[in-house]
C-alpha cells in the first residue's frame, strides 16, 4: 500500500488541495450557509483525479525515471509495482474523482478535472522529451485546482477565479525552474528537454526566475483590485513578493543549487502565505 500511496505524489497534491480550498472560499454565497458536504465532495473528487494522474504520469515516465537520481527509487523503476497494475490504479482514481465531481459537485468542477488530466498527460508529458516550451503548458494544467474550487462553490467561472488561475500560474515558473536548475544534470540523462539542459550556462533560467517573480507581484495584487482582500493582503502579497523576487535575483548573480534552493524554498512559503493571508483579509460583505 505504501508503493500505491508513494504513486498519488502526496505532497503536491496536498498543494494541489489547498488551492482547490482557497478557489472554493472565494466561490462560495456568503448569503446562503456554508456546504461542508460539498467541499468534501470537492475535496475528495480533486484529490482522486489528482491522485490518478500523478499515478498515471509516473507510469507514462518510467522509463525516464529510472535515469534520473532523484526519481530511481520510485516504486516502478525499482520493480515494486508492475506497470500494468500503476497504469489501471491511475486510470480506477481518475474515474473515481471524475465521477465524485461530477455527482457530487457539479459538471463543470468534473469538466476541468478531465481538462486538466488530458493536459498534463497527453500534451504536457510528451513534449517534455521534445521543447522546453513544455513548462509553459503543462503551467495551465497545474493552475486548475483553484478554478476546480470556484466552479465547484459557484457554479461559474468569473474574473475572481481567473485571478486565482494567473497567480498560481506564474508562482509555478520560478518554483519549476529552480527544481529544474537544481536537477538538469538528471533531467539531461533522461532526455527531458528542460531550459538549463538546452541552455546549460544557466543564465536564460535566472533571467527567466527574475522576469516571472518580477510579474508576480502585480498579479498578486487583482483580488486586491476586484474587491476579494483588503489593506493588510496587500502589504504582505508585496512583501512576500518582493522576497521572493530576491532569492531570484540572487540565483541570477550566482547560478547554484544553494541559490536555486533558496528561490525552491521561497516558492513553498510563498504560495500557502499568500493563500493564507487572502482568506483571512477577505473582506465580510
Amino acid at each position: 500500500m505504501r508503493h500505491y500511496i508513494e504513486l498519488t505524489k502526496p505532497r503536491i497534491t496536498w498543494l494541489i488541495l489547498m488551492s482547490t480550498g482557497v478557489g472554493y472560499f472565494f466561490g462560495l454565497d456568503r448569503t446562503k450557509p456554508f456546504d461542508w458536504a460539498l467541499l468534501v465532495h470537492t475535496l475528495a473528487g480533486t484529490g482522486l483525479i489528482a491522485s490518478g494522474t500523478a499515478a498515471l504520469n509516473q507510469w507514462w515516465e518510467r522509463e525516464s525515471d529510472a535515469l534520473m537520481r532523484r526519481t530511481a527509487s520510485r516504486p516502478l523503476p525499482m520493480g515494486l509495482l508492475t506497470a500494468n497494475r500503476a497504469m489501471w490504479f491511475g486510470i480506477a482514481l481518475a474515474a473515481a474523482g471524475a465521477a465524485e465531481l461530477a455527482i457530487g459537485v457539479n459538471l463543470l468542477a468534473a469538466l476541468l478535472g478531465a481538462i486538466t488530466l488530458i493536459a498534463y498527460l497527453f500534451v504536457y508529458t510528451p513534449m517534455k522529451s521534445r521543447t522546453q516550451l513544455a513548462t509553459v503548458v503543462g503551467a495551465l494544467p497545474g493552475a486548475m485546482p483553484p478554478l476546480m474550487g470556484y466552479a465547484a462553490s459557484s457554479g461559474v467561472l468569473n474574473r475572481e477565479a481567473w485571478s486565482l488561475f494567473f497567480i498560481l500560474f506564474v508562482w509555478q515558473f520560478p518554483h519549476f525552474l529552480a527544481i529544474a536548475w537544481m536537477y538538469r544534470d538528471d533531467y539531461a540523462r533522461a532526455g527531458i528537454r528542460m531550459l538549463p539542459v538546452v541552455e546549460p550556462d544557466g543564465k536564460s533560467t535566472a533571467r527567466q526566475i527574475v522576469l516571472y517573480a518580477t510579474t508576480l507581484i502585480p498579479i498578486s495584487l487583482l483580488p486586491v483590485m476586484l474587491g476579494m482582500s483588503g489593506m493588510i493582503y496587500l502589504i504582505g502579497a508585496l512583501l512576500l513578493g518582493f522576497w521572493f523576487l530576491y532569492t531570484g535575483v540572487r540565483v541570477a548573480f550566482d547560478r547554484t543549487n544553494v541559490r536555486a534552493r533558496h528561490v525552491l524554498l521561497a516558492s513553498v512559503i510563498y504560495l500557502p502565505m499568500i493563500y493564507g493571508l487572502m482568506v483571512l483579509d477577505r473582506p465580510s460583505s
